[in-house]
């Protein structure tokens, strides 16, 4: 005799109680510097003194990461983007490495009767750092959270036109400060050649996303403008033992040549970062310009996303985007150059670990499980 089947249940039009901002996190005062780089690099066996060297580059802004207070604002714009479209969903906010902690905010999220939650990750590139490391802290975090909600990650945003879009606008401004003919610096973190040949479903993925993006904003600013010019992604912030090698070129290299090429100036466009954290203000504002003033080589840096509209709005998209896929509904996935819209699931395989001793000690950004890329 057949069994009879009950039919399922009409999808649930609100799959989602609650979003989450995760994000790396960063000392708020002189004497967070080493607690939280000791967070950072647990387990791996640096000296403290080291440490106490990678924290001048805080010290050095009163021992106050910026990256704290730009995730408060964006928490705001969120919210402030949500009520716009009668998004009635609560934000979350937790950090890997200093507070607020993401298990705390788990728990206070299981606390809050939260059951199932979209995870917005302030890194938008794939990689080991940029992408797996932060669902292994979730996976770390749920399990030790009783009860803890479901966590769905968004799907990677580098190429989506409102982070696209953004970065246009923000390069079309810093070369309206230089000189006719003036290159563009595209500007990320550099990671180990081995984490990039292994990110991505396919390899290669960290910095085939970059190429693409670049190429995105190269190919509208010449639109704009019919000028053709000189473009580079080249990298900051390197970190780690001299013998592992890592992308090249670094940046203050790359403008020795600029320099050396009789480029009039150089447009800096940190394409690998959400917000002006501290790798951006010190390494492109600080160091960077240092060496672009030494060269005699007109510089401007572009903004980073931080609260740009654009971007604001992009991840309030993605939210309700992802919430219609788990209803079932195929809706739009908006994206900008030659790659195809991000993967919501990664496969088990994509961007391993790396299998090396130790990491870097480095302050925050894309540095293989020390820093965010975003």
């Amino acid at each position: 005799m057949p069994v009879e089947l009950t039919p399922d249940p009409s999808p649930d039009p609100t799959p989602y109680d609650a979003v989450l901002l995760l994000s790396f996190g960063g000392p708020e005062k002189a004497e967070d510097v080493l607690p939280f780089l000791q967070n950072v690099t647990r387990g791996r066996g640096i000296p403290d003194e080291r440490l106490k060297e990678v924290g001048e580059h805080y010290y050095s802004f009163g021992g106050r990461s910026p990256i704290n207070d730009q995730n408060r604002e964006l928490l705001r714009a969120l919210r402030d983007s949500f009520d716009e479209i009668g998004l009635e969903l609560p934000i979350y906010w937790g950090n890997r490495n200093w507070a607020p902690y993401l298990t705390d905010t788990l728990r206070q999220m299981t606390a809050d009767g939260v059951r199932r939650a979209v995870v917005i990750v302030t890194s938008a590139y794939p990689s080991y750092s940029g992408c797996r490391q932060y669902r292994e802290n979730l996976a770390d975090a749920t399990a030790a959270v009783e009860g803890a909600p479901v966590i769905d990650k968004l799907r990677h945003y580098a190429n989506h036109p409102g982070f696209v879009g953004s970065f246009i606008e923000s390069t079309a401004e810093a070369l309206s400060e230089l000189p006719e003919g003036s290159a563009i610096a595209y500007v990320t973190h550099s990671i180990p050649t081995s984490m990039n040949a292994t990110s991505g479903p396919d390899g290669n993925g960290y910095v085939t996303w970059h190429q693409d993006v670049a190429a995105e904003i190269t190919a509208e600013l010449e639109r704009r403008t019919g000028t053709e010019r000189r473009t580079d992604l080249v990298y900051c912030s390197r970190s780690g033992p001299p013998q592992v090698p890592w992308l090249e070129p670094d940046v203050n290299d790359h403008l020795e040549e600029l320099a050396a090429a009789g480029v009039p100036g150089v447009a800096v466009v940190p394409i690998g970062f959400v917000s002006d954290h501290m790798e951006v203000i010190y390494d492109l504002d600080t160091e960077a310009a240092a060496t672009a003033k030494k060269l005699g080589l007109p510089m401007a840096r572009a903004a980073t996303p931080g609260t740009d509209s654009r971007f604001v709005a992009m991840l309030r998209d993605l939210v309700v985007e992802r919430a219609a896929a788990e209803r079932g509904e195929q809706p739009p996935r908006p994206c900008a150059g030659q790659l195809g819209p991000g993967w919501d699931n990664c496969r088990p395989d994509c961007c391993p670990a790396p299998r090396r001793p130790g990491a870097s000690a480095s302050p925050e950004s894309a540095a293989p499980a020390a820093k965010e890329p975003a």
